[in-house]
């Protein structure tokens, strides 16, 4: 069986307070990465202070919350971080919000590889129905890898945030377990029965 946290470019692993910490300063320094993110007012933050909060939130984490490094195969270098929230275990709902910090592996693929991994993990290990995300309508770089990875538009808050002299909308995007399911069929169904083999897929018909 394949590791279900490696894809073909990243590998998702434990989140580290201290790693992560001096990361998130250094991509803090970059307001455009900041203003992808977040609809808060841009503002710095230390490693050392950033670090505490990210302690914090690790220690308050309950069984509904997996946060994530993402780091590339090849380097084994922190790219960026991932992080999924279950907000109904009944209904098997969850949000993801994903960030690449390092603009050198922006529009290479890295996002939609690390979605698709993120997504393998949501189906196949914790039994997820249904996993949404915001973006902001301003991003249409991320829209369209989370449209790559299986993700439709599903609505948008009208005027949600006021940037450069103008409002923008927040948009929100979804996919369902069953939509993610064929979307993996059929890319498997592409792959030559002997490429199939020779990776170990045993079974597959």
């Amino acid at each position: 069986m394949k590791d279900i946290l490696t894809g073909k470019f990243v590998r998702l692993s434990a989140f580290d307070p201290e790693e992560m910490s001096k990361a998130f300063t250094r991509w803090n320094l970059n307001s455009e990465y900041q203003r992808l993110l977040n609809s808060a007012p841009f503002r710095m933050e230390s490693a050392k202070s950033a670090a505490k909060w990210m302690e914090k939130e690790l220690e308050e984490m309950s069984s509904a919350n997996y946060y994530f490094s993402i780091c590339t195969l090849t380097e084994d270098k922190l790219i960026g971080e991932i992080g999924l929230d279950v907000v109904n275990w009944p209904g098997r709902d969850a949000f993801v919000g994903l960030g690449i910090g390092e603009t050198e592996y922006w529009n290479k693929g890295y996002g939609t590889d690390v979605m698709n991994v993120l997504l393998r993990f949501a189906f196949t290990e914790i039994n997820l129905r249904r996993v949404t995300l915001t973006v902001f309508e301003y991003n249409p770089r991320a829209i369209r890898s989370y449209e790559k990875a299986g993700f439709c538009h599903e609505g948008h808050l009208r005027n949600y945030l006021n940037r450069e002299g103008r409002r923008w909308n927040e948009v929100f995007m979804g996919i369902l377990r069953e939509e993610w399911m064929e979307l993996n069929n059929q890319a498997l169904s592409a792959v030559p029965r002997e490429a199939l083999s020779k990776e170990g897929g045993a079974g597959i018909s």
